[in-house]
């Protein structure tokens, strides 16, 4: 008698099947997360540069504001920048950077910055990266209904 084998029954999310290799749908998916998350960094790398050089007022002034600015763009680069830095360098390292990165790179960094409560909290998930060790980070929420991304 064969053993038969059953059909694995396909993982649906947000309306697209996950598959090995990504598929098209879930490129486009990912993308556009990606995008979301891109807008969400540069927005905070704009906004700790006016703080760190007293553009707008920061909480815990424009030392804060630095810190801020270097925390953030470390992420992406993997450079301290240590103290003789020019601030406008860092943020323009930070914003290339950010230009040029790969979405596998993106969703684990995101998950840092939105553990340290710098980047908002996004309502879909990257899709393929499950199996991603982020530690004990948790950058998403999904509501109870399923979401789809229009095309």
């Amino acid at each position: 008698m064969k053993n038969m084998k059953t059909k694995k029954t396909p993982k649906i999310q947000y309306g697209i099947e996950i598959t090995k290799p990504h598929s098209k749908e879930m490129y486009a998916h990912n993308d556009a997360i990606a995008l979301e998350m891109k807008r969400n960094i540069t927005s905070e790398i704009h906004l700790s540069y006016s703080q760190a050089i007293g553009d707008i007022a920061a909480n815990g002034g424009m030392d804060n504001g630095e810190k801020q600015l270097r925390k953030i763009v470390q992420a992406f680069t993997g450079y301290a920048f240590g103290e003789g830095y020019d601030l406008e360098n860092i943020k323009d390292e930070g914003i290339n950077r950010l230009a040029n990165i790969a979405n596998w790179e993106l969703h684990q960094e995101y998950s840092w910055l939105c553990s340290e409560k710098i980047v908002p909290k996004l309502k879909m998930k990257m899709l393929g990266f499950d199996n991603q060790l982020d530690g004990d980070w948790d950058c998403y929420w999904e509501s109870d209904s399923e979401l789809i991304i229009k095309k």
